[in-house]
């Protein structure tokens, strides 16, 4: 405590020219430039915070491991190729592994028994994933803390904190194919069900502690719904419907093994991956797996509301906390911009020593950010947030299935929301649309006013429109509604949807 107020005091008494003492400091708070801002406060800490800003630097190859999407990836093919069950060297006799999970058994709520699959999928992980089950222990010492208390408050099985091994491989920013996001991989719509909002600066689901609330309480949800935990890992992976469908084409079997077969494909290796992953971790030590224990831990850590629009790099700056770092404690900002909002509270994390250095600092911290952002060529992107419903209108080329895809949602889905009796739809027919990907921000409230029209009276000469730097497909043909995407790529001969600034693309057919 000694040491913080010496460093706060030491920081107070830096004359960065923005006293509000005198008319005299605040000229030279108008002047003063950001370089020279740099300047005084790189100065005040080099010698001050030496030793400090060695402690809250991770490690480098342990902090590449965290932000390692590899790792996913490969967590995801293992899951898919554990179900074919690949014949894999016994790791560990199969009377001692019984024995094993008979005593994991006795102290979980999960019905842990031993079957010919199971100990396939583990024998599989140690023959084949050990250096990434090795990693995934290594980083569960960072998260694992903060997963057990949230859900004891919400009471669920401590064991669940393993389900984030299979989900994300603890990867804050991973993103499956099909868009579902995070820690705990929520899909759109049901993130926004427990509050998980998006926008174009901010994905909540990437927020460890939000994300992991929001798990508890869907958890909590899904028990409630079959009074079984090994059911309600099922349904969260696949659904509560895929469950309760499994259960009546089983005969009314609720016993997971016995349903298994009647689930989707890889709900089918999801809880067999978890369990395994369950005794890996309790029996590293006996497989003798190495682990790397990190210098840091969430808890290590203090959250701080922003009263202002800050990035990620002037509080780097300030605190001197290493960049990599901070944002990695901060996954949920995608571009590495914490916004305001009169009715939204927006929260960073930063270590413990460098909350207090920002609480000391606040408002010369905003005033560095403003300036900064002010003297910046390029000015700050739009913050559009995600819609829970959009209103699509139907292009030249359109149909069902493809605006299905688009959107991540199923044909009957669409029909049910616009109460379509067929498939047929009209150009410029306009659709409601609640779209699995918040990746698509409605830009439709626009007036069409406001948006250029071709000109048809020379509708036999080519309209040509110059790609600008952050120009993609779907922004020129969202600001000619008379063009698709698709008619871009067909009147243009383009192969990929790759653009290059200066390039010229033609808006009409010759």
């Amino acid at each position: 405590m000694k040491y913080l107020l010496f460093v706060t005091i030491t920081i107070l008494s830096v004359n960065i020219g923005f006293s509000q003492n005198s008319s005299a400091h605040k000229d030279k708070a108008q002047t003063l430039s950001v370089q020279q801002f740099n300047e005084i406060v790189q100065d005040s800490l080099r010698y001050v915070f030496y030793d400090y800003v060695k402690t809250i630097k991770l490690d480098k190859r342990w902090q590449k491991a965290l932000s390692d999407t590899q790792l996913f990836d490969k967590l995801h093919s293992s899951i898919t190729d554990s179900l074919i069950n690949r014949k894999a060297v016994k790791q560990v006799p199969t009377e001692t592994l019984k024995q094993r999970l008979a005593d994991l058994n006795e102290k979980t709520p999960f019905k842990i028994e031993y079957n010919e699959s199971l100990e396939s999928v583990i024998n599989y992980y140690l023959q084949r994933e050990q250096k990434s089950t090795e990693r995934l222990i290594s980083l569960s010492y960072f998260y694992f803390p903060m997963f057990e208390e949230i859900f004891a408050k919400y009471n669920i099985p401590l064991e669940m904190k393993y389900l984030a091994l299979v989900e994300s491989a603890l990867n804050p920013r991973a993103k499956s194919p099909v868009g579902a996001t995070g820690l705990w991989q929520f899909m759109y719509p049901t993130g926004k069900m427990f509050d998980l909002n998006v926008s174009s600066y901010v994905d909540e689901r990437m927020d460890p502690l939000a994300s992991t609330e929001a798990a508890a309480k869907y958890l909590n949800r899904l028990y409630s719904i079959f009074n079984d935990w090994d059911l309600a890992l099922a349904a969260y992976n696949s659904g509560p419907g895929n469950v309760s469908k499994a259960i009546r084409r089983s005969g009314g079997k609720t016993n997971y093994w016995e349903l298994r077969r009647f689930l989707p494909r890889e709900t089918a290796g999801y809880v067999p991956s978890f369990q395994a992953m369950m005794y890996l971790f309790e029996y590293a030590e006996e497989h003798q797996l190495v682990v790397e224990k990190p210098q840091q831990l969430y808890y290590a850590t203090d959250t701080i509301r922003v009263k202002q629009l800050v990035k990620l790099e002037h509080i780097a700056e300030v605190t001197q906390v290493d960049r990599d770092y901070l944002k990695f404690l901060n996954p949920s900002y995608k571009l590495g911009i914490v916004p305001f909002e009169k009715n939204k509270d927006y929260y960073i994390r930063l270590p413990y020593q460098a909350a207090g250095i920002y609480a000391a600092n606040e408002d010369k911290i905003y005033n560095f950010a403003k300036q900064s952002i002010a003297l910046d060529a390029k000015p700050l992107p739009k913050n559009n947030k995600a819609e829970d419903r959009i209103k699509y209108r139907v292009k030249s080329g359109d149909y069902l299935g493809k605006i299905a895809n688009k959107f991540g949602v199923r044909i009957s889905q669409i029909k049910r929301w616009n109460n379509l009796r067929s498939n047929r739809l009209k150009i410029g027919q306009r659709l409601w649309v609640y779209p699995k990907s918040p990746d698509y921000v409605e830009t439709s409230t626009k007036t069409k006013s406001s948006k250029p029209k071709l000109n048809s009276s020379n509708s036999n000469s080519d309209v040509i429109y110059t790609v600008k730097s952050g120009d993609s497909l779907w922004s020129i043909a969202n600001k000619f509604p008379e063009v698709s995407i698709e008619d871009l790529k067909s009147i243009n001969k383009l192969s990929s949807s790759k653009l290059q600034p200066g390039m010229q693309l033609k808006l009409q057919k010759s």
